[in-house]
């Protein structure tokens, strides 16, 4: 099966004058397609380079990086003009960067299916479509102005969904909404991908946007570091329970980021000691041999 999203050694590199910043470090990550995987880091962690190169809006220093088979290294301006019309749907923070104030619901969801040439017919229906699965058929006919801020958020989600993406990237999606509203449009989100089989990428720093999907990658330093997988379980009485598992990153070259408060415990510092085991691999601080 082709990946949704797969990268691998991706680099990119931002330069201001003589000075140079590695923003993604060799960076692996792959998405399948119908996940809906949040990607979380510290300010400065390489996410948001990730979101942006991803979206089509920056290119690749170096690695490799596909959304749905197109090789986003090496593309043309048309050729990236096409991609962000018709691969990805992105939804950013702030409504005014989703929406057209002056255009109504509708109008909005409809302006990019018409520049892509579909018919006007076909643009109703899909319209329809969106807005109702998405739960803001009420506001088709309101200005941005006029809608809350988790119903403009919906109306941004089937304006990104509306030629069918086969990635939908969002970032910070909840960050200026309330709870309710947060609630929402995560749920949005999740049927985004169950009802319409889009991909869904969101990047955040809330941990209550990151604990509602099954997949959570976490990014340090420009490479992934770890990830954590949730799974419902049913215990033998019926009672079901949500279990995490958290797991570091092996990548292509074979490093682990170990996570600091590990590092910290066994105070562990510039060299360690590896001890091949029978089953797992020993970490030691340098100055502890072992058995």
């Amino acid at each position: 099966m082709v990946a949704a999203v797969l990268c691998e050694q991706l680099v990119r590199i931002h330069r201001s004058g003589t000075t140079e910043v590695q923003a993604l470090q060799g960076l692996d990550l792959r998405v399948e397609p119908g996940e809906v995987v949040a990607v979380v880091g510290a300010s400065g962690s390489g996410k948001s380079t990730l979101l942006n190169v991803l979206a089509g809006t920056d290119a690749p220093s170096a690695g490799r990086a596909t959304v749905a088979g197109h090789e986003l290294a090496g593309m043309t301006a048309g050729q990236r003009v096409r991609y962000r019309r018709e691969v990805v749907g992105v939804v950013f923070q702030q409504a005014a960067r989703n929406l057209l104030p002056h255009l109504t619901a509708e109008q909005n969801v409809g302006l990019p299916m018409a520049l892509a040439g579909t018919g006007r017919r076909e643009r109703a229906a899909r319209t329809r479509e969106l807005l109702g699965v998405l739960g803001v058929a009420g506001v088709a006919e309101r200005r941005p102005a006029q809608s809350s801020g988790g119903e403009q958020q919906r109306v941004a989600l089937a304006v990104a969904l509306a030629n069918r993406p086969a990635v939908l990237l969002a970032d910070e999606p909840t960050g200026e909404l309330d709870t309710t509203s947060s609630r929402e449009v995560l749920a949005a989100l999740s049927t985004a991908s169950t009802e319409l089989g889009t991909t869904v990428l969101v990047v955040t720093h809330d941990p209550g946007v990151s604990e509602q999907v099954a997949r959570t990658v976490a990014i340090r330093d420009g490479r992934t570091s770890s990830e954590v997988l949730r799974r419902t379980e049913v215990d033998d009485d019926g009672a079901a329970r949500l279990v995490s598992e958290e797991f570091a990153v092996l990548d292509r070259a074979g490093r682990v980021q170990l996570p600091r408060e590990h590092r910290e415990a066994l105070e562990l510092a510039h060299r360690v000691r590896l001890a091949l085991e029978a089953d797992h691999i020993a970490v030691r601080p340098a100055d502890r041999p072992g058995r």
